[in-house]
């Protein structure tokens, strides 16, 4: 409840979905799961530009990723081995920021919007158990991605975490390593 009171200050659009990921076997760089049922998600690890720092409030390894997403329905009774997949229920609040250089606003995400960051505060639920996850995501031309993440992250540090949480460089990492990493993997 501290973390959503914390992101609530900025517009957002919330959707609940449910996302299935293989875990096993573990393929190091690579991220595969279903999205909500729709899209079969592949994402390919092309390593990492450096750590994002906004000192004293939040330090993180940033990552790029390669992603392709197929169309498809929800998994059939019987397909593939149960063990290997890992349901994540998840309810995402999205804020966009535009682009750097730009007014220094959030907004709803909107289709077809051009360079900027979206940043995602998302409720997780795994086997009775709740977690968050906080992510940033830039998009737009190469040389500006930095730029677009160093300036969202500078708006949503600009306001201390609730009391308690800390957001550390072993804190970081894709939901594939989070899930492989947790006890039940």
């Amino acid at each position: 409840m501290a973390m959503t009171g914390w992101f609530g200050r900025f517009p957002a659009q919330t959707t609940t979905l449910e996302d299935t990921y293989l875990v096993d076997p573990q393929l190091p760089g690579l991220s595969v799961k279903v999205r909500g049922g729709r899209a079969f998600e592949i994402k390919v690890y092309r390593g990492s530009p450096g750590v994002l720092q906004v000192t004293g409030r939040a330090r993180g390894r940033l990552g790029s990723w390669q992603k392709w997403s197929f169309p498809t329905g929800p998994p059939r009774q019987g397909s593939g081995d149960p063990a290997a997949w890992r349901r994540v229920g998840k309810t995402r609040r999205i804020s966009r920021f535009p682009a750097a250089g730009g007014p220094a606003r959030a907004g709803v995400p909107g289709p077809r919007q051009g360079p900027g960051c979206a940043v995602e505060l998302t409720e997780v639920t795994m086997q009775g158990q709740a977690w968050w996850t906080l992510g940033f995501e830039a998009t737009g031309p190469d040389g500006m991605l930095r730029s677009q993440l160093e300036a969202a992250a500078a708006l949503v540090f600009a306001q201390a975490l609730p009391v308690g949480v800390e957001l550390g460089i072993t804190d970081s990492a894709s939901y594939a390593q989070w899930l492989r990493a947790t006890s039940w993997s």
